[in-house]
């Protein structure tokens, strides 16, 4: 079981649920690191005791301030992220931050030789060949938090490499707060409405990302990355009650399925413990009170950009990277209001088509493909 983590992105949802994970395990903090909200993570700091925390220039002062009565180390300034993810005594570093800006600090810890608890989408998405080759190099390992390629990672523990006899995987998607219904009732959508998830409880961009499924267009990309399989060997499966995590099905017919009641902390718990399985503080599955378990096909032509993430790494080079910033961008000018909920679908397929692809992309290329697809999104409308 790993002793100390670093936590990056540690007064979000997966944040505050792998401090939850931590204190029941008896893990120690070595470095924690997040945004805007300077009182929480104050808190956060006179609770675990980090050696390191990393708050930005906005908040440094405050932070540095409220923490002169303790030994905690503020950094802060733009390579502030990568130092505590590299230079923390930390066993592991658990990246929650949302969006690009987990990139940088993944790549730092893995040169570093740490393993990295991953439950950032976009480290993989828009640098998953840049990530693979540095695991690779330093020996890391990167863990899986998000919960149904936890649940893959899991059922592939029956059949290890290399004759793992893999057919496909089967990747479980909730459909979102608007499954069922039309593109005639998604041009009224209110950033309101779409930050009510059914059945998980998370930060503001991922929830968008569900309900226009490209939440499950980005975990196809991921998992391309972490499990080494071709985009067409990943079948996307909407199952509402969100029992059943992923699949894996083998050349022999066999279909491995992992379920739990929908709590990341189960997730977040095993990426600490593996290959070992503690006592966890979520509640058990109660398979009688579930009921029934239902399985449908998802709607991409009302939803497209599921297809659009396909044909994205399907091509491969700095396309996900483009398609990413794009969405990212388009998302938070809809939570904004800048723009209409079915605007984020033409958008992100507009620009990604319109930045110049680039085969073998080098760190340099993904940032500036990020950077030229957000100034892009920003013109859009």
């Amino acid at each position: 079981m790993i002793q100390s983590v670093c936590l990056l992105g540690s007064t979000g949802s997966i944040g505050t649920q792998t401090l939850d994970v931590v204190r029941k395990l008896g893990i120690r903090v070595s470095g924690l690191a997040a945004g805007t909200r300077v009182r929480e993570l104050e808190e956060q700091c006179r609770i675990f005791h980090p050696k390191y925390v990393y708050v930005p220039e906005t908040g440094y002062k405050d932070l540095y301030t409220r923490l002169m009565d303790t030994d905690i180390r503020v950094l802060s300034g733009e390579d502030g992220l990568c130092r505590l993810a590299a230079e923390t005594d930390a066993d592991c570093v658990v990246n929650a931050l949302s969006g690009m800006l987990g990139l940088r600090p993944t790549l730092a810890a893995l040169r570093a030789g740490k393993d990295v608890a991953l439950a950032n989408k976009e480290t993989l998405v828009a640098g998953g060949e840049l990530v693979l080759r540095e695991a690779k190099a330093s020996g890391s390992r990167i863990l899986p938090v998000d919960s149904e390629h936890s649940a893959i990672f899991q059922c592939l523990q029956a059949a290890p490499k290399p004759e793992r006899r893999l057919k496909r995987i089967l990747l479980t998607a909730s459909g979102g707060p608007f499954y069922g219904r039309d593109r005639a009732f998604l041009e009224s959508v209110t950033p309101e409405m779409a930050l009510r998830h059914p059945n998980w409880s998370m930060g503001p961009k991922i929830t968008v990302d569900s309900s226009t499924l490209m939440n499950k267009g980005l975990e196809i990309i991921e998992a391309v990355h972490l499990f080494d399989v071709r985009p067409d060997q990943i079948e996307v499966v909407v199952h509402r009650e969100s029992i059943i995590h992923s699949m894996v099905e083998f050349e022999d017919g066999a279909v491995l399925a992992q379920m739990a009641v929908p709590d990341m902390r189960l997730c977040i718990q095993y990426a600490l413990t593996y290959p070992d399985r503690l006592p966890s503080p979520c509640r058990d599955l109660d398979l009688f009170e579930v009921g029934m378990l239902s399985f449908q096909k998802p709607d991409e032509e009302t939803f497209p950009l599921l297809a659009l993430a396909r044909k994205a790494i399907e091509k491969g080079g700095n396309t996900p990277a483009a398609m990413n910033g794009a969405n990212e961008a388009a998302v938070w000018r809809f939570l904004r209001g800048e723009i209409r909920y079915t605007d984020l679908f033409g958008c992100v397929e507009q620009v990604t088509g319109r930045i110049p692809f680039i085969p073998c992309p080098s760190l340099e290329d993904v940032l500036e493909t990020d950077r030229e697809a957000r100034r892009l999104t920003e013109s859009f409308c």
